[in-house]
This record gives C-alpha cells, sequence and structure tokens, in this order.
C-alpha cells in the first residue's frame, strides 16, 4: 500500500501491539510507538490508525488524537481498542460514548478488536485496582459468568487475539484508497 498511512499505538500488555503489527505488516505502512509520536509526526500522513488498550472504559493514550482533532480532522483517522471481553454491541458503543462526543465520533472510524488479559504483565497501580476487584468478586456468593471468566484469568492468562479481527479495520482503510 501507500506509504502515507501510519499505526500508532500504545500497548501496556502487548496485544495492542501484536494488532498494530498485524495492521502494519497488512498495509506495508509505517508503525510507531504512541508514547514516542507528537501530533507533529502524524501531520506527514494522510490516514491515521491508532490503537489503544482499554483499561475500564478509557482507551490508553487516545488523547493524543481526540485532544489534537482540530489539527487532524481532515485526515482519515481510524482508531481501534482492545480489551479483554467480547464485543458486544451494547457494550462497546457505550466505551466509544464514554471516549469521544458525538461531534468528534464523526472525524474518527472506530473498531473493536478482541485481546486478551495477564495479569502478570499489568503495572503495580493496575495489579492493585484489579486485585481490590477480584476481592470484590470473590465475596460475591453468585458471580456472573463473565466474574468467573474474571477470576479465572488471575491464574491463567487468556489471548483472544486473532488476525482475523483486523479484517474489517484492512477493508476499510482499503475502501479509502479505491
Amino acid at each position: 500500500m501507500e506509504n502515507n498511512i501510519v499505526v500508532v499505538y500504545n500497548s501496556k500488555t502487548g496485544f495492542v501491539r501484536k494488532y498494530a503489527e498485524w495492521i502494519s505488516e497488512e498495509l506495508e505502512c509505517n508503525l510507531l510507538e504512541g508514547r514516542k509520536v507528537g501530533v507533529e509526526d502524524l501531520l506527514q500522513y494522510r490516514t491515521v490508525i491508532y490503537g489503544g488498550g482499554l483499561y475500564a472504559t478509557g482507551i490508553n493514550g487516545v488523547g493524543l488524537i481526540r485532544n489534537n482533532l482540530e489539527t487532524l480532522k481532515k485526515k482519515n483517522l481510524i482508531i481501534f481498542a482492545s480489551g479483554s471481553t467480547p464485543a458486544k454491541e451494547k457494550e462497546i458503543a457505550e466505551i466509544w460514548r464514554h471516549n469521544f462526543s458525538q461531534n468528534e465520533m464523526k472525524h474518527i472510524e472506530l473498531f473493536y478488536m478482541r485481546g486478551g488479559f495477564d495479569f502478570n504483565k499489568l503495572s503495580l497501580p493496575n495489579k492493585l485496582r484489579l486485585f481490590m476487584m477480584k476481592m470484590k468478586i470473590q465475596n460475591n456468593n453468585n458471580p456472573s459468568e463473565k466474574e468467573k471468566i474474571f477470576l479465572d484469568a488471575f491464574t491463567r492468562p487468556v489471548d483472544f487475539t486473532s488476525k482475523k479481527n483486523i479484517e474489517p479495520l484492512i477493508k476499510y482503510v482499503r475502501a479509502l484508497s479505491s
């Protein structure tokens, strides 16, 4: 593909990085780590694809795009978020609403890709926060199926990443060029 596409990512546990690498390989475009990128680095590209992990309902590092939307809005802006839960339409819509206003969403194409969960790869603050959630769930006599899966993931990392999850995003980007 053309070199006027860039994939930028912020990944704490590696799942988003894996998706970003796959997307970059498939589109034959540049790949940049988000914490090393400023808005000025994005100005040379026509299409900017940003990926970040979900933490609670926030997308890691998405401020790079959201805070610079006025500067970037003439570009093709694509954001993908990756979390450990399955893509349920209602929950995903809530994630987008939590991260972007209605007006902001008019300028961005959004995608969700299921990632994974590895407690051992988390930062200490995230480990503490999730450990507190774990304790609360363990005290519940009737945990939901989702809570049971969450508890199980503490002892057994899970990886739901799949190359097929990038297909809708790839198809969308290729349609922009045709």
